[in-house]
């Protein structure tokens, strides 16, 4: 994989500059602006149309993966093959549970998808680094390498700190793939924003806000800058998508038109 890779290209480089009083007074002050150099830039997107993600035989490994982590979480299989399948598990995921208890089933698949050893030795060795700032810079390229086969076409691009100061810490999801299939603003909230949000912060040590737009479908993830209340959190307060299928099926069963009936998973 194409991870975090050393380089003088300086179309590849994502810096961010220590302190004068860094923990390292031996390393002469010349070297004192760090840089990490990664394949996940934007790419010059001006003029061009989006194109869809194409998933090799290692994404289908992660697919794979990652539904037989949510079958056993959700005690439930699709017969549906590939990513029809996955959303139609998440969708069952959610079935008679509040949004706490959704959200701790999914948190439980994401922790499942990692040795724990690695996430005590991240949190231990890395977060408490450079306030933090070093653990941002490496999940933001970690989550833009690994994720295209869930989420679609995404890099890492900057963004802005609760102190101001500007990071490459963010990852800019074009179409997320994820909404894109479910179609469902509740299955989004439930089983990835929040839940990521959750894991990242217990787990791995680094604040996570997701601010998913669902006009476009598109997602910006802001790592190391803390998530804001549910009830000061935007993306909460959105009705669900009017092709959502679960709102359009309820509608149906209850034989009303009216443009106010609500996702019950959201």
């Amino acid at each position: 994989m194409r991870a975090l890779l050393l380089s003088s290209s300086p179309s590849l480089c994502f810096s961010s500059r220590l302190p004068s009083t860094s923990p390292f007074p031996t390393v002469s002050t010349r070297f004192q602006s760090f840089q990490f150099h990664c394949s996940v830039n934007p790419p010059n997107t001006v003029g061009v149309v989006r194109t869809e993600y194409k998933p090799g035989l290692f994404d289908d490994l992660l697919l794979n993966f990652f539904r037989h982590k949510m079958v056993q979480e959700a005690n439930w299989d699709s017969e549906k093959e590939g990513y029809d399948g996955l959303i139609e598990i998440a969708n069952q995921l959610m079935k008679g549970k509040t949004r706490h208890e959704t959200e701790q089933s999914a948190v439980r698949v994401i922790k499942s998808l990692f040795p724990e050893w690695l996430l005590v030795l991240f949190k231990k060795i890395f977060v408490p680094i450079y306030d933090g700032k070093l653990a941002s810079l490496m999940v933001a390229r970690a989550t833009a390498i690994s994720c295209k086969w869930l989420m679609g076409p995404c890099y890492v691009n900057s963004i802005t700190l609760p102190n101001g100061d500007s990071s490459s810490s963010g990852v800019f999801v074009e179409k997320c793939k994820y909404l894109e299939e479910s179609k469902c603003i509740g299955i989004c909230i439930n089983t990835c924003k929040l839940p990521t949000q959750t894991f990242f912060k217990e787990y791995m040590g680094v604040d996570l806000y997701m601010e998913p737009k669902f006009e476009d479908y598109s997602c910006q993830f802001n790592f190391g800058v803390p998530p804001p209340t549910l009830a000061n959190d935007k993306a909460l307060n959105e009705p669900c998508l009017e092709i959502c299928t679960i709102k359009n099926n309820e509608k149906e069963i209850r034989h009303r038109k009216s443009d106010t009936v609500q996702c019950s998973q959201f």
